[in-house]
């Protein structure tokens, strides 16, 4: 049985979060910008042609999929 590390909104923004920061240690992004907001966050990860704010679920998404392929 596979052990999820959110179960809400809340602990998924928090798990993209620190996907973010262990995806920074690695070098794989320069930064990234959290908006809180009282029922929300917005996350922006710079890019060379856009930095669109994304959803938590996009964040956690994207940012999985590159500490992922690092650990390749």
């Amino acid at each position: 049985m596979t052990n999820y590390k959110f179960h809400d909104e809340l602990s998924l923004a928090e798990t993209a979060e620190n996907l973010g920061k262990e995806a920074i240690k690695l070098g794989l992004i320069p930064s990234f910008v959290v908006r809180f907001f009282p029922d929300s966050r917005q996350f922006y990860i710079p890019d060379e042609t856009k930095s669109e704010p994304l959803t938590p679920e996009e964040a956690y998404l994207q940012l999985k999929k590159l500490v992922e392929e690092a650990a390749k």
